[in-house]
């Protein structure tokens, strides 16, 4: 199984989920995506797999507090790309990319339980 996660290297959640993953010796690949920014085209395919760019945005971040209020409802696809790009702690962390293209949003010790459970 191919897992990408994409993240911040100071993020806790990103930490947690990482050693989650090796301690149930889950082999994955990290990306931080300040050093490495998701493409518009990664960004869309997050959002579409999630339900959009509302279910992507972490809008309990202080980040997202500190937006002025226009810069909270991008119109488009291209400007809520172009606001992560500026401000990529606005993502919802970390982000969980399978080979088969789902995603899975931040971290739970129960939904990584079911998301990597072998089934029977």
């Amino acid at each position: 199984m191919s897992i990408d996660i994409y993240g911040l290297n100071n993020c806790d959640t990103c930490r947690k989920a990482r050693k989650w993953l090796d301690r149930h010796a889950i082999e994955h690949r990290f990306i931080d995506y300040r050093d490495e920014p998701a493409t518009p085209a990664m960004l869309k395919a997050w959002a579409e797999a999630v339900g959009g760019f509302d279910a992507l945005i972490n809008r309990s971040s202080t980040t997202w507090r500190k937006l002025a209020p226009t810069r909270k409802s991008p119109g488009s696809a291209a400007e809520w790309n172009l606001l992560i790009r500026e401000y990529p702690a606005l993502v919802k962390r970390p982000v969980l990319v399978f080979a088969d293209g789902r995603v899975q949003l931040g971290f739970n010790d129960k939904v990584y339980v079911g998301l990597f459970s072998p089934t029977s």
